[in-house]
């Protein structure tokens, strides 16, 4: 005897439907660049990255700097 497969029809398939329906109306249009546009766009993002990666930098340091002191003050006593 073969055992026969009930397929399943819509369950699945209304759902990623749908779930596609609402991310469609979630995203922007797409909206073709010039490449003046793209390069612009690349600046600013590595800009934005360098400033984020300064600021890591500065916190690190302060906190480099905090145990420091309190090495020399363990090593003092």
């Amino acid at each position: 005897m073969i055992a026969s497969k009930q397929p399943e029809t819509g369950s699945s398939r209304s759902t990623t439907a749908t779930s596609g329906a609402q991310r469609a109306t979630e995203r922007k249009p797409w909206k073709k660049k010039t490449p003046i546009e793209v390069v612009l766009d690349q600046i600013n993002r590595l800009r934005d990255h360098v400033a984020e990666q300064e600021e890591a930098l500065k916190q690190a340091k302060r906190q480099l700097q905090k145990l420091d002191e309190a090495r020399k003050v363990l090593e003092a006593s």
